[in-house]
């Protein structure tokens, strides 16, 4: 069997119906899908998993799963195609809901074309293509990649309805499905309103625990499960953006699955505006999980064919499965690694962001002794936050005037050019904040551009937050305005990094310009806006901060280069927020930052060896003010950081792994290297335990038939004020303990007894 195949197969059912099957299969991810196709209506997919031994025996799920006719319901039992209504005896939520001149259409497709031989998946971004060996040795290519797939065409003729549903199984064994919907009428005809168009994957019966997340500001990514019951479960998100409570992920399996076991299935939907997340069954079906956009009345009207746009195209909807969070995570990890080649080709750069350091208080001799100090710690990035432009000398004012305050700089840009070339002269990069979808309506361009912001009406403004509007980028006016101040101080300063911020939830958005509903267009833009930039500045970096974790998602990944999973950086929230956003997101895209005990956002007090570990896995980084900082705290630092670069490397492609335990008070999680060799792993007693001292913790992610040396990694080998055991640990020194994997990964280790709030990291190295 080839490594990457999509086959086909024709066959009859029972009752004389036409069949075609559509196998495709990713063999080295360990995937594949199947499709049935029954006559002229359109697919179902009736097998999600491991590969098949006989590919051929997929034509038999038609006969093995269809439904029969049952007493109260339609001549047809409901069973789900890939895009299920009425006409199919689907009577759950509408999942295509198309209007004319605001009346429902019911549309029943017939497949007019099916191409299967596999697709080409959409390239890379030029801005970042390019070949590079990753620090495994692999060679890898990036542009067009042909992957299996399926392409299959369906009309409704009478109705004037054309869809376009297309399928592919990517490297990693990460399935993603999207339709486009064409309005086929001409002349005269009325336009035709998209209301929503959502996707979604079976799963099979034993699939009956729900698990996603909620969360707020400074508390994101908190995890939450339920049963999957007949009915309709679904995480909406209507603020213009994923938002804190968005579910990266919603996951349905087998009751009780965790992170290293229990079969289980996910979706994410890849778009940065409003979305929705569902998980529904009737009680003719299993369930279906999924999700789409979720599109506003006159969002999206299609014009008559020749007189406009006549077509829609929904975002991506993604599937992973997996035995255990772990695997379905890795999927997820191995297709944002292949959109960003040139970031996982090493390690990432140590970052110094100068909020929680200065706060609105910018000066060039503050600002240039916390680079000295930032370089002396191992930093190679140096980024000047919120307070260099316009009026803003807090957050009621000057946010969208993107002009270099002459209050602050005196000699505007020649003064922030100064701390830009000094920066670079420390050998760090410079990088700088902007918030360009906002507005404080105290600002020169809302005085003299009052219609640039979106807005319900004519004489009102949406609520504000934080003192902002939402500035209108489907005009082109604004969208040109904010490029161009852009662009222009990317050149002129030298910026190699842009923190990218959205504070306000986009409510009541609506164009002055257009008088519809924008927040469709206005996400298109921004993606815009990214590609431009990047396009024009060959290695220039954004991060994606939306209040903290306010937008991540797999379209702003397409185009950022990391996230700030919070504004929270007390590492005790930390622990799981980016625990459950590391589902979605490698940890080197992920910022994790040192900041100051006590937390700015929580006021708890924790020690500098917590603060660090966490930060430890991912992009690392330091949001602290290290002028106030003893010279005993700022030497600590300077070895961890030193540490962290021995390792980020490998981190950048590393398996990302956490245990499960059943003491809610400790987490397990772990960076393991492609090959196995070697794996380093993080014990955190976030509080007093069930079990004391600590009960032994699983290793997983090694090699069951390799024998490990498990010991401290250097920083933590010194256990003076964490720890609370009065004898010792008997493996805790540099020798260590030689174990098998599968004794590490079945029976564990035991680590010290920590007091709570404490972490440390040991290390596994392959001795065979």
């Amino acid at each position: 069997m080839a490594e990457n195949e999509t086959l086909t197969f024709t066959g009859v059912a029972a009752d004389g119906t036409p069949l075609t099957a559509v196998y495709l299969a990713q063999t080295a991810a360990d995937a594949a899908l199947g499709l049935i196709f029954a006559g002229d209506e359109l697919p179902r997919i009736v097998h999600w998993g491991r590969p098949l031994a006989d590919p051929k025996t997929l034509l038999a799920a038609y006969d093995a799963l269809k439904p029969q006719r049952v007493s109260g319901a339609l001549d047809e039992t409901a069973w789900p195609s890939v895009l299920p209504t009425q006409a199919e005896s689907w009577i759950g939520e509408p999942r295509v809901v198309l209007r004319r001149d605001g009346i429902e259409l019911f549309p029943k497709f017939t497949v007019t074309d099916v191409q299967a031989e596999g697709v080409v998946a959409a390239s890379l971004d030029a801005a970042t293509a390019d070949q590079y060996t990753d620090v495994a040795g692999h060679a890898r290519t990036t542009g067009p990649v042909r992957v299996p797939g399926v392409s299959v065409t369906a009309r409704d003729e009478e109705q004037g309805l054309g869809i376009e549903w297309r399928l592919e199984l990517l490297p990693g064994g990460l399935a993603r499905q999207k339709a486009i919907v064409t309005n086929l009428f001409g002349g005269d005809q009325p336009a035709l309103e998209v209301g929503k168009i959502e996707l979604g994957f079976p799963v099979p019966e034993i699939a009956g625990e729900i698990l996603t997340t909620t969360g707020h500001h400074l508390r994101e990514r908190s995890p939450q499960r339920q049963p999957l019951t007949v009915g309709r479960f679904e995480k909406p998100q209507l603020a213009g953006r994923p938002d804190f409570d968005a579910s990266l992920l919603l996951t349905a399996g087998v009751p009780g699955f965790g992170f290293e076991h229990g079969e289980a299935y996910s979706v994410h939907v890849g778009w940065s505006g409003n979305s929705v997340l569902s998980a529904e069954r009737l009680p003719y079906t299993q369930g279906v999980i999924g999700g789409g956009e979720l599109l506003l009345g006159g969002e999206v009207t299609l014009a008559a064919q020749g007189e406009g746009e006549s077509s829609y195209e929904t975002p991506w909807l993604f599937g992973s499965f997996g035995d255990g969070l772990n695997e379905i995570a890795a999927r997820f990890h191995a297709y944002v690694r292949s959109r960003h080649p040139r970031l996982f080709a090493k390690g990432r750069p140590v970052i110094l962001n100068t909020w929680e350091a200065v706060y609105f208080q910018h000066d060039f001799d503050t600002l240039k002794a916390l680079a000295d100090k930032a370089a002396a710690s191992g930093v190679e990035r140096f980024v000047v936050d919120d307070g260099w432009f316009g009026s803003r000398r807090d957050d009621t004012s000057g946010l969208g005037d993107w002009q270099i305050a002459q209050e602050v700089w005196p000699d505007g840009p020649k003064s922030l050019k100064a701390l830009a070339d000094y920066v670079h002269g420390k050998d760090m990069q410079f990088g700088l904040w902007f918030e360009p979808e906002m507005v404080n309506p105290d600002s020169d361009v809302a005085r003299e551009h009052p219609d640039w912001i979106l807005a319900p009406t004519a004489g009102r403004l949406p609520m504000q937050g934080r003192s902002q509007q939402v500035l209108d980028l489907t005009n082109p006016e604004a969208f040109e305005y904010i490029f161009n101040a852009m662009d222009a101080l990317v050149g002129e300063l030298g910026i190699d990094y842009i923190k990218w911020d959205h504070n306000k939830l986009v409510t009541e958005a609506a164009s002055r310009r257009s008088g519809r509903p924008a927040v469709h267009a206005q996400t298109l833009a921004v993606y815009e806006i990214f590609k431009g930039l990047k396009t024009g500045h060959p290695g220039l970096e954004i991060e994606s901060c939306s209040s903290g974790g306010g937008r991540v998602d797999l379209g702003i990944l397409e185009y950022a280069d990391r996230i700030w999973a919070s504004d929270c950086v007390d590492p005790v929230e930390r622990a799981d927020i980016q625990r459950y956003t590391s589902l979605l997101v490698p940890p080197a895209m992920m910022g994790e930052h040192v900041g100051a005990s006590p937390a700015h956002s929580t006021q708890r007090a924790t020690s500098q060896e917590l603060r660090m570990a966490m930060a430890f896995f991912g992009h690392m980084g330091i949001e602290w003010n290290l002028l106030k900082e003893p010279e005993d705290a700022l030497a600590k630092l300077a070895v961890w950081v030193a540490e962290f670069k021995k390792h980020r490397d490998w981190f950048a492609i590393d398996t990302c792994v956490h245990a499960d335990a059943n003491d809610p008070a400790v987490r397990l999680d772990g960076m393991v290297m492609p090959s196995r060799d070697a794996a380093i792993y993080r014990f955190t007693q976030l509080a007093t335990g069930q079990t004391y001292p600590a009960a032994p913790v699983r290793l997983p992610g090694l090699d069951p038939d390799r024998t490990y040396r498990v010991s401290p990694l250097d920083p933590s080998l010194d256990l003076t004020g964490l720890a609370n055991g009065q004898s010792t640990l008997g493996w805790w020194n540099e020798d260590g303990v030689v174990m098998t994997g599968e004794a590490l990964d079945r029976y564990g280790i035991r680590p010290p007894s920590l007091h709570p709030q404490q972490a440390v990291l040991l290390k596994a190295v392959a001795l065979s």
